[in-house]
Protein backbone atom coordinates (compact mmCIF):
# COMPACT_ATOMS: atom_id res chain seq x y z
CA UNK A 1 0.00 0.00 0.00
CA UNK A 2 1.36 3.92 -0.78
CA UNK A 3 1.88 5.10 2.39
CA UNK A 4 0.36 8.31 2.01
CA UNK A 5 -2.92 6.16 1.52
CA UNK A 6 -2.58 5.18 5.03
CA UNK A 7 -2.38 8.55 6.13
CA UNK A 8 -6.08 9.23 4.68
CA UNK A 9 -8.62 9.65 7.21
CA UNK A 10 -10.85 6.69 5.83
CA UNK A 11 -7.89 4.18 5.12
CA UNK A 12 -6.59 5.15 8.69
CA UNK A 13 -10.28 4.31 9.75
CA UNK A 14 -10.85 0.93 7.85
CA UNK A 15 -7.42 -0.23 9.21
CA UNK A 16 -8.33 0.07 12.71
CA UNK A 17 -10.37 -2.52 14.97
CA UNK A 18 -12.63 0.29 16.70
CA UNK A 19 -12.99 2.07 13.43
CA UNK A 20 -14.10 -1.05 11.28
CA UNK A 21 -16.85 -1.79 14.16
CA UNK A 22 -17.55 2.12 13.52
CA UNK A 23 -18.58 1.95 10.00
CA UNK A 24 -20.14 -1.32 10.62
CA UNK A 25 -22.53 -0.02 13.28
CA UNK A 26 -23.19 2.84 10.84
CA UNK A 27 -24.34 0.39 7.81
CA UNK A 28 -26.36 -1.50 10.12
CA UNK A 29 -27.90 1.54 11.35
CA UNK A 30 -28.53 3.03 7.95
CA UNK A 31 -29.79 -0.64 6.86
CA UNK A 32 -32.39 -0.16 9.84
CA UNK A 33 -33.76 3.77 9.34
CA UNK A 34 -33.71 2.73 5.15
CA UNK A 35 -35.61 -0.24 5.63
CA UNK A 36 -37.98 1.29 8.13
CA UNK A 37 -38.25 4.66 5.82
CA UNK A 38 -39.35 1.85 2.81
CA UNK A 39 -42.23 0.69 5.38
CA UNK A 40 -43.44 3.38 5.71
CA UNK A 41 -43.80 4.81 2.21
CA UNK A 42 -45.47 1.85 1.42
CA UNK A 43 -47.73 1.91 3.56
CA UNK A 44 -48.80 5.67 3.05
CA UNK A 45 -47.72 7.28 -0.51
CA UNK A 46 -48.06 3.09 -1.44
CA UNK A 47 -51.44 2.90 -0.09
CA UNK A 48 -52.76 6.20 -1.09
CA UNK A 49 -52.10 4.75 -4.62
CA UNK A 50 -53.35 1.72 -4.15
CA UNK A 51 -56.71 2.87 -3.29
CA UNK A 52 -56.67 5.16 -6.06
CA UNK A 53 -56.34 3.20 -8.52
CA UNK A 54 -58.77 0.30 -7.14
CA UNK A 55 -61.91 3.17 -6.51
CA UNK A 56 -60.67 3.91 -10.61
CA UNK A 57 -61.29 0.28 -11.46
CA UNK A 58 -64.25 -0.23 -9.29
CA UNK A 59 -65.90 2.55 -11.04
CA UNK A 60 -64.94 2.27 -14.19
CA UNK A 61 -66.17 -1.48 -13.67
CA UNK A 62 -69.78 -0.23 -12.54
CA UNK A 63 -69.89 1.67 -15.73
CA UNK A 64 -68.85 -0.86 -17.99
CA UNK A 65 -71.85 -3.44 -16.16
CA UNK A 66 -74.40 -0.08 -16.68
CA UNK A 67 -73.47 -0.14 -20.75
CA UNK A 68 -73.63 -4.15 -20.94
CA UNK A 69 -76.76 -3.60 -18.92
CA UNK A 70 -78.37 -0.71 -20.25
CA UNK A 71 -76.98 0.55 -23.63
CA UNK A 72 -74.16 2.61 -23.82
CA UNK A 73 -77.41 5.73 -23.84
CA UNK A 74 -77.37 4.96 -19.86
CA UNK A 75 -73.72 6.18 -19.53
CA UNK A 76 -74.85 9.55 -20.08
CA UNK A 77 -77.24 10.41 -16.79
CA UNK A 78 -74.81 7.89 -14.52
CA UNK A 79 -71.81 10.19 -15.30
CA UNK A 80 -73.60 13.13 -14.75
CA UNK A 81 -74.97 11.94 -11.52
CA UNK A 82 -71.39 10.69 -10.49
CA UNK A 83 -70.19 14.39 -11.22
CA UNK A 84 -72.54 16.29 -9.17
CA UNK A 85 -71.88 13.52 -5.99
CA UNK A 86 -68.37 14.60 -6.25
CA UNK A 87 -68.29 16.83 -3.50
CA UNK A 88 -64.09 17.10 -3.55
CA UNK A 89 -63.98 17.82 -7.22
CA UNK A 90 -61.70 14.74 -7.94
CA UNK A 91 -63.39 12.61 -10.63
CA UNK A 92 -62.96 12.72 -13.65
CA UNK A 93 -64.45 11.17 -16.55
CA UNK A 94 -65.00 11.17 -19.99
CA UNK A 95 -67.33 8.92 -22.40
CA UNK A 96 -66.93 9.06 -26.55
CA UNK A 97 -69.48 8.36 -29.19
CA UNK A 98 -67.74 6.15 -32.23
CA UNK A 99 -67.60 9.67 -33.83
CA UNK A 100 -65.67 11.25 -31.48
CA UNK A 101 -68.32 13.00 -30.35
CA UNK A 102 -68.13 13.85 -26.44
CA UNK A 103 -71.47 12.33 -24.74
CA UNK A 104 -70.52 13.10 -21.16
CA UNK A 105 -68.03 13.95 -18.68
CA UNK A 106 -65.87 16.56 -17.24
CA UNK A 107 -62.84 16.35 -19.66
CA UNK A 108 -62.70 18.68 -22.15
CA UNK A 109 -61.03 16.25 -25.17
CA UNK A 110 -59.49 12.92 -25.29
CA UNK A 111 -55.75 13.46 -24.30
CA UNK A 112 -52.98 12.10 -26.28
CA UNK A 113 -51.83 10.31 -24.07
CA UNK A 114 -54.88 7.92 -23.81
CA UNK A 115 -53.96 6.73 -27.38
CA UNK A 116 -50.78 4.24 -25.95
CA UNK A 117 -51.35 0.39 -25.38
CA UNK A 118 -51.22 0.33 -21.95
CA UNK A 119 -54.51 1.17 -20.69
CA UNK A 120 -53.70 3.52 -17.55
CA UNK A 121 -52.26 6.78 -18.46
CA UNK A 122 -50.72 9.43 -15.77
CA UNK A 123 -50.54 12.76 -17.32
CA UNK A 124 -50.74 16.89 -16.80
CA UNK A 125 -54.37 18.28 -16.22
CA UNK A 126 -54.97 21.84 -16.15
CA UNK A 127 -58.37 22.71 -13.88
CA UNK A 128 -59.63 26.69 -13.34
CA UNK A 129 -56.53 27.73 -14.28
CA UNK A 130 -54.22 25.12 -11.94
CA UNK A 131 -51.85 22.62 -12.83
CA UNK A 132 -52.75 19.25 -11.67
CA UNK A 133 -52.08 15.26 -12.24
CA UNK A 134 -54.66 13.13 -14.04
CA UNK A 135 -54.89 9.13 -13.21
CA UNK A 136 -56.89 7.89 -15.80
CA UNK A 137 -58.32 4.33 -17.08
CA UNK A 138 -59.08 3.81 -20.41
CA UNK A 139 -61.92 1.29 -21.13
CA UNK A 140 -63.23 0.51 -24.07
CA UNK A 141 -67.04 -0.17 -24.32
CA UNK A 142 -67.53 -1.86 -28.02
CA UNK A 143 -69.20 -0.47 -31.16
CA UNK A 144 -66.80 2.08 -30.96
CA UNK A 145 -67.48 3.70 -27.45
CA UNK A 146 -64.76 4.29 -25.63
CA UNK A 147 -64.22 6.03 -21.61
CA UNK A 148 -61.94 7.25 -19.34
CA UNK A 149 -62.27 7.20 -15.93
CA UNK A 150 -59.59 8.64 -13.59
CA UNK A 151 -58.95 11.05 -10.49
CA UNK A 152 -57.32 14.19 -9.74
CA UNK A 153 -54.74 13.25 -8.00
CA UNK A 154 -53.36 16.63 -6.98
CA UNK A 155 -54.01 16.47 -3.32
CA UNK A 156 -52.24 13.13 -2.44
CA UNK A 157 -49.27 14.35 -4.85
CA UNK A 158 -48.94 17.35 -2.75
CA UNK A 159 -49.48 14.45 0.55
CA UNK A 160 -46.53 12.76 -1.20
CA UNK A 161 -44.26 15.67 -1.52
CA UNK A 162 -45.00 16.10 2.09
CA UNK A 163 -44.47 12.80 3.41
CA UNK A 164 -40.81 12.86 1.42
CA UNK A 165 -39.78 15.67 2.74
CA UNK A 166 -40.07 14.49 6.00
CA UNK A 167 -38.64 11.23 5.25
CA UNK A 168 -35.43 13.52 3.96
CA UNK A 169 -35.30 15.00 6.77
CA UNK A 170 -35.57 11.92 8.76
CA UNK A 171 -32.67 10.54 6.83
CA UNK A 172 -30.19 13.52 7.28
CA UNK A 173 -31.13 13.11 11.22
CA UNK A 174 -30.66 8.99 11.29
CA UNK A 175 -27.44 9.91 9.27
CA UNK A 176 -26.22 12.68 11.79
CA UNK A 177 -27.14 10.06 14.85
CA UNK A 178 -25.31 7.51 12.65
CA UNK A 179 -22.00 8.90 12.57
CA UNK A 180 -22.41 10.25 16.32
CA UNK A 181 -23.08 7.04 17.01
CA UNK A 182 -19.89 5.39 15.57
CA UNK A 183 -17.86 7.64 16.24
CA UNK A 184 -19.18 7.21 20.41
CA UNK A 185 -18.60 3.80 19.41
CA UNK A 186 -15.21 3.93 18.56
CA UNK A 187 -14.24 6.03 21.66
CA UNK A 188 -15.84 3.44 23.83
CA UNK A 189 -13.95 1.18 22.41
CA UNK A 190 -10.36 2.91 22.55
CA UNK A 191 -11.01 4.02 25.83
CA UNK A 192 -11.56 1.11 26.95
CA UNK A 193 -8.83 -0.58 25.18
CA UNK A 194 -6.54 1.79 26.24
CA UNK A 195 -5.27 0.19 29.28
CA UNK A 196 -4.44 -3.11 27.36
CA UNK A 197 -2.19 -0.85 25.06
CA UNK A 198 -0.73 1.13 27.63
CA UNK A 199 -0.03 -2.42 29.52
CA UNK A 200 1.56 -3.94 26.94
CA UNK A 201 3.44 -1.06 25.93
CA UNK A 202 5.29 -1.23 29.47
CA UNK A 203 5.60 -4.50 29.42
CA UNK A 204 7.15 -4.22 25.63
CA UNK A 205 9.29 -1.97 27.21
CA UNK A 206 10.45 -4.05 30.11
CA UNK A 207 8.12 -3.12 33.25
CA UNK A 208 7.03 -6.49 33.97
CA UNK A 209 5.33 -5.27 37.18
CA UNK A 210 2.60 -3.57 35.20
CA UNK A 211 -0.86 -5.13 35.19
CA UNK A 212 -3.93 -4.34 33.46
CA UNK A 213 -6.32 -2.47 35.61
CA UNK A 214 -10.02 -3.45 35.66
CA UNK A 215 -13.52 -1.91 36.35
CA UNK A 216 -16.25 -3.26 38.72
CA UNK A 217 -18.25 -4.05 35.00
CA UNK A 218 -17.00 -7.58 34.53
CA UNK A 219 -17.52 -7.24 31.08
CA UNK A 220 -16.15 -8.54 28.29
CA UNK A 221 -13.06 -6.22 28.36
CA UNK A 222 -12.45 -7.41 32.17
CA UNK A 223 -12.38 -10.79 31.19
CA UNK A 224 -9.59 -10.31 28.40
CA UNK A 225 -8.06 -7.65 31.16
CA UNK A 226 -8.11 -10.53 33.74
CA UNK A 227 -6.74 -13.45 31.27
CA UNK A 228 -3.89 -10.84 30.32
CA UNK A 229 -2.96 -10.04 34.02
CA UNK A 230 -3.07 -14.29 34.84
CA UNK A 231 -0.67 -14.58 32.02
CA UNK A 232 1.52 -12.30 33.08
CA UNK A 233 1.82 -13.29 36.00
CA UNK A 234 2.32 -16.32 34.46
CA UNK A 235 5.46 -15.18 32.12
CA UNK A 236 6.58 -13.45 35.21
CA UNK A 237 6.40 -16.81 37.30
CA UNK A 238 8.50 -18.62 34.54
CA UNK A 239 10.82 -15.95 34.36
CA UNK A 240 11.48 -15.95 38.11
CA UNK A 241 12.07 -19.76 37.67
CA UNK A 242 14.47 -19.08 35.06
CA UNK A 243 16.29 -16.72 37.05
CA UNK A 244 16.07 -19.00 39.86
CA UNK A 245 16.86 -22.00 38.21
CA UNK A 246 20.10 -20.32 36.68
CA UNK A 247 21.15 -19.19 40.13
CA UNK A 248 21.09 -23.00 41.45
CA UNK A 249 22.78 -23.56 38.24
CA UNK A 250 25.86 -21.85 39.30
CA UNK A 251 25.70 -22.26 42.68
CA UNK A 252 24.80 -26.00 42.76
CA UNK A 253 27.19 -27.04 40.24
CA UNK A 254 30.25 -24.62 41.00
CA UNK A 255 31.45 -26.81 43.84
CA UNK A 256 31.78 -30.27 41.89
CA UNK A 257 33.13 -28.48 38.93
CA UNK A 258 35.88 -26.63 41.39
CA UNK A 259 35.91 -29.99 43.15
CA UNK A 260 36.54 -31.80 39.66
CA UNK A 261 39.13 -29.49 38.43
CA UNK A 262 41.09 -29.50 41.85
CA UNK A 263 41.27 -33.60 41.69
CA UNK A 264 42.90 -33.36 38.61
CA UNK A 265 44.88 -30.31 38.99
CA UNK A 266 46.11 -32.70 42.29
CA UNK A 267 46.39 -35.40 40.31
CA UNK A 268 49.03 -33.79 38.08
CA UNK A 269 51.01 -32.81 41.10
CA UNK A 270 50.96 -35.06 43.32
CA UNK A 271 50.50 -38.79 41.75
CA UNK A 272 52.59 -41.17 42.91
CA UNK A 273 52.19 -43.86 39.96
CA UNK A 274 50.11 -43.84 36.96
CA UNK A 275 47.59 -45.87 39.11
CA UNK A 276 47.11 -42.67 41.44
CA UNK A 277 46.85 -40.94 37.77
CA UNK A 278 44.17 -43.04 36.66
CA UNK A 279 42.39 -43.10 40.01
CA UNK A 280 41.85 -39.44 40.11
CA UNK A 281 41.12 -39.52 36.54
CA UNK A 282 37.78 -41.76 36.95
CA UNK A 283 37.12 -39.73 40.23
CA UNK A 284 36.61 -36.81 37.98
CA UNK A 285 35.16 -38.47 35.48
CA UNK A 286 32.49 -39.98 38.09
CA UNK A 287 31.89 -35.96 38.95
CA UNK A 288 31.58 -34.75 35.59
CA UNK A 289 28.88 -37.78 34.81
CA UNK A 290 26.79 -36.41 38.05
CA UNK A 291 26.95 -33.05 36.32
CA UNK A 292 25.76 -34.01 33.17
CA UNK A 293 22.99 -35.92 34.89
CA UNK A 294 22.10 -32.84 37.09
CA UNK A 295 21.47 -31.31 33.07
CA UNK A 296 19.95 -34.35 31.72
CA UNK A 297 17.56 -33.96 34.07
CA UNK A 298 16.77 -30.21 33.97
CA UNK A 299 16.49 -30.45 29.96
CA UNK A 300 14.19 -33.59 30.50
CA UNK A 301 11.92 -31.54 32.82
CA UNK A 302 11.61 -28.82 30.57
CA UNK A 303 10.30 -30.89 27.77
CA UNK A 304 8.03 -32.33 30.13
CA UNK A 305 6.95 -29.15 31.34
CA UNK A 306 6.26 -28.05 27.43
CA UNK A 307 4.01 -30.96 27.13
CA UNK A 308 6.08 -32.44 24.53
CA UNK A 309 5.36 -36.37 25.79
CA UNK A 310 1.85 -36.21 25.41
CA UNK A 311 2.01 -37.89 22.07
CA UNK A 312 3.01 -41.23 23.86
CA UNK A 313 -0.15 -40.72 26.01
CA UNK A 314 -1.98 -44.06 25.76
CA UNK A 315 -4.85 -46.17 28.30
CA UNK A 316 -2.21 -48.34 30.75
CA UNK A 317 -2.65 -50.54 33.98
CA UNK A 318 -1.31 -48.54 37.02
CA UNK A 319 -1.63 -51.57 39.30
CA UNK A 320 1.13 -53.87 38.01
CA UNK A 321 3.48 -50.98 37.10
CA UNK A 322 3.43 -49.55 40.91
CA UNK A 323 3.55 -53.63 41.56
CA UNK A 324 7.15 -53.34 39.72
CA UNK A 325 8.13 -50.14 41.25
CA UNK A 326 7.34 -51.82 44.79
CA UNK A 327 9.36 -55.19 43.84
CA UNK A 328 12.53 -53.34 43.01
CA UNK A 329 12.33 -50.82 45.43
CA UNK A 330 11.65 -53.87 48.14
CA UNK A 331 15.15 -54.99 47.75
CA UNK A 332 16.33 -51.33 48.73
CA UNK A 333 14.56 -50.75 51.78
CA UNK A 334 15.98 -54.60 53.08
CA UNK A 335 19.13 -53.26 52.51
CA UNK A 336 18.22 -50.03 54.34
CA UNK A 337 17.02 -52.37 57.32
CA UNK A 338 13.59 -50.66 56.49
CA UNK A 339 10.24 -52.19 55.40
CA UNK A 340 8.35 -51.40 52.30
CA UNK A 341 4.47 -52.16 52.23
CA UNK A 342 2.10 -51.98 49.07
CA UNK A 343 -1.44 -51.41 49.20
CA UNK A 344 -2.64 -51.97 45.68
CA UNK A 345 -5.71 -52.69 43.80
CA UNK A 346 -5.63 -55.33 41.42
CA UNK A 347 -6.64 -52.80 38.49
CA UNK A 348 -6.16 -49.00 37.90
CA UNK A 349 -6.57 -48.03 34.97
CA UNK A 350 -5.85 -44.98 33.17
CA UNK A 351 -4.44 -42.80 29.82
CA UNK A 352 -1.49 -41.43 30.09
CA UNK A 353 2.80 -42.15 29.61
CA UNK A 354 3.68 -45.17 31.35
CA UNK A 355 7.30 -44.24 32.02
CA UNK A 356 6.86 -40.70 33.18
CA UNK A 357 4.54 -42.05 35.57
CA UNK A 358 6.66 -44.92 36.86
CA UNK A 359 9.25 -42.29 37.25
CA UNK A 360 7.51 -40.20 39.38
CA UNK A 361 6.81 -42.89 41.46
CA UNK A 362 10.42 -44.24 41.71
CA UNK A 363 11.47 -40.66 42.83
CA UNK A 364 9.00 -40.35 45.70
CA UNK A 365 10.29 -43.93 46.91
CA UNK A 366 13.85 -43.39 46.34
CA UNK A 367 12.81 -40.12 48.21
CA UNK A 368 11.22 -41.47 50.77
CA UNK A 369 14.08 -44.91 51.52
CA UNK A 370 16.93 -42.15 51.37
CA UNK A 371 14.86 -40.05 54.24
CA UNK A 372 13.20 -42.78 55.92
CA UNK A 373 15.07 -43.78 59.48
CA UNK A 374 16.18 -47.46 60.00
CA UNK A 375 13.50 -49.62 61.34
CA UNK A 376 10.79 -47.49 59.53
CA UNK A 377 8.21 -47.89 56.85
CA UNK A 378 7.60 -46.97 53.35
CA UNK A 379 4.17 -47.49 52.40
CA UNK A 380 3.20 -47.35 48.29
CA UNK A 381 -0.58 -47.03 47.83
CA UNK A 382 -3.28 -46.33 45.15
CA UNK A 383 -6.91 -46.44 44.72
CA UNK A 384 -9.30 -44.96 42.21
CA UNK A 385 -12.16 -42.47 43.62
CA UNK A 386 -14.44 -41.71 40.86
CA UNK A 387 -12.53 -40.03 37.52
CA UNK A 388 -9.60 -39.81 39.66
CA UNK A 389 -6.89 -42.03 40.44
CA UNK A 390 -4.57 -41.95 43.83
CA UNK A 391 -1.28 -42.77 44.58
CA UNK A 392 0.61 -42.01 47.61
CA UNK A 393 4.02 -42.75 48.93
CA UNK A 394 4.25 -42.35 53.06
CA UNK A 395 7.57 -42.37 55.60
CA UNK A 396 8.26 -41.97 59.11
CA UNK A 397 11.13 -39.48 58.17
CA UNK A 398 11.08 -36.27 59.45
CA UNK A 399 8.56 -34.56 56.81
CA UNK A 400 8.60 -30.99 55.24
CA UNK A 401 7.97 -27.80 57.56
CA UNK A 402 5.36 -25.70 55.70
CA UNK A 403 7.44 -23.26 54.72
CA UNK A 404 9.58 -26.23 52.50
CA UNK A 405 6.35 -27.78 51.39
CA UNK A 406 5.41 -24.19 49.70
CA UNK A 407 8.86 -24.69 47.62
CA UNK A 408 9.42 -28.12 47.43
CA UNK A 409 8.42 -28.16 43.65
CA UNK A 410 11.00 -25.77 43.02
CA UNK A 411 14.34 -26.72 41.45
CA UNK A 412 17.69 -27.43 42.98
CA UNK A 413 15.23 -26.75 46.48
CA UNK A 414 16.47 -28.71 49.53
CA UNK A 415 15.28 -29.08 52.51
CA UNK A 416 17.85 -28.37 55.43
CA UNK A 417 17.37 -31.50 56.92
CA UNK A 418 18.54 -32.78 53.53
CA UNK A 419 21.74 -30.96 52.70
CA UNK A 420 23.67 -33.52 54.29
CA UNK A 421 22.33 -36.51 51.61
CA UNK A 422 23.09 -37.01 48.18
CA UNK A 423 21.02 -35.30 45.97
CA UNK A 424 20.27 -32.33 43.31
CA UNK A 425 17.12 -30.81 44.49
CA UNK A 426 15.32 -31.96 41.02
CA UNK A 427 13.85 -35.50 42.32
CA UNK A 428 10.67 -33.60 43.23
CA UNK A 429 10.63 -31.23 40.10
CA UNK A 430 10.35 -34.53 38.04
CA UNK A 431 7.19 -35.78 40.16
CA UNK A 432 6.06 -32.05 39.73
CA UNK A 433 6.39 -31.71 35.91
CA UNK A 434 5.13 -35.46 35.20
CA UNK A 435 1.75 -35.12 37.09
CA UNK A 436 1.15 -31.08 35.59
CA UNK A 437 1.61 -32.97 32.08
CA UNK A 438 -1.42 -35.47 33.27
CA UNK A 439 -3.75 -32.42 34.61
CA UNK A 440 -3.00 -33.64 38.04
CA UNK A 441 -1.91 -32.09 41.18
CA UNK A 442 0.21 -33.17 44.01
CA UNK A 443 -0.46 -33.26 47.93
CA UNK A 444 1.57 -33.09 50.68
CA UNK A 445 0.63 -34.05 54.08
CA UNK A 446 2.30 -35.70 57.42
CA UNK A 447 1.67 -39.56 57.45
CA UNK A 448 1.50 -39.02 61.47
CA UNK A 449 -0.41 -35.96 62.00
CA UNK A 450 0.77 -35.23 66.18
CA UNK A 451 3.48 -37.46 65.96
CA UNK A 452 7.32 -36.94 66.39
CA UNK A 453 9.37 -37.22 63.61
CA UNK A 454 5.54 -36.50 61.51
CA UNK A 455 6.72 -38.13 58.28
CA UNK A 456 5.84 -36.89 55.25
CA UNK A 457 2.76 -38.44 52.81
CA UNK A 458 2.92 -37.45 49.04
CA UNK A 459 -0.32 -38.22 47.54
CA UNK A 460 -0.73 -37.71 43.69
CA UNK A 461 -3.85 -36.96 41.75
CA UNK A 462 -4.24 -38.03 38.34
CA UNK A 463 -7.70 -37.90 36.24
CA UNK A 464 -7.73 -41.32 34.41
CA UNK A 465 -8.49 -39.14 30.86
CA UNK A 466 -6.56 -36.31 31.31
CA UNK A 467 -7.27 -33.65 29.68
CA UNK A 468 -4.95 -30.63 27.80
CA UNK A 469 -3.73 -28.08 29.94
CA UNK A 470 -3.11 -24.45 29.12
CA UNK A 471 -1.59 -24.44 32.33
CA UNK A 472 0.55 -26.93 34.31
CA UNK A 473 -1.49 -26.91 37.36
CA UNK A 474 0.04 -26.17 40.96
CA UNK A 475 0.58 -28.58 43.89
CA UNK A 476 -1.56 -28.21 46.19
CA UNK A 477 0.94 -26.35 48.82
CA UNK A 478 0.96 -23.76 46.48
CA UNK A 479 3.28 -24.40 43.72
CA UNK A 480 3.00 -24.39 40.15
CA UNK A 481 3.15 -28.12 38.36
CA UNK A 482 6.26 -28.97 36.72
CA UNK A 483 10.74 -34.05 35.78
CA UNK A 484 13.14 -36.55 36.55
CA UNK A 485 15.16 -36.94 39.59
CA UNK A 486 18.89 -36.94 40.11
Amino acid sequence: MNPGLAQLPLIGLLRSASGRFALFFTALFAASATAAAVVLWWNTAGALDRQTDAAIRADATALSERRVDAGPGALVPAIVDRLALDVQNEALYLLLAPDGRVLAGNLEAWPAEANGDAPWIRMPLLRDGLESEARLLRVELGEGYRLLVGRDVAEKLRLRALLSEGLAWAAASSALIAVLGAWLLRRALEDRLAPVYGTAAAISGGDLSRRVPLSDRQDEFDRLGMTMNAMLDRIAQLMEGVRGVSDAIAHDLRTPIARARAKLEESLDSAADEEALRAAVEQGIADLDDIARVFKAVLRIAEVEAGARRAAFAPLDLAPMLADAAELYGAAAEAGEQVLEAALPEALPLVGDRDLLLQAVANLLDNALKFNPPGGRVVLGAHQVGSVVEIWVADDGPGLAPADRARVGERFFRADAARTTPGSGLGLSLVRAVVGLHAGEVVLADSHPGAAPPGLRVTLRLPTSPQPAGMVPGLAAGLPMGLPAA
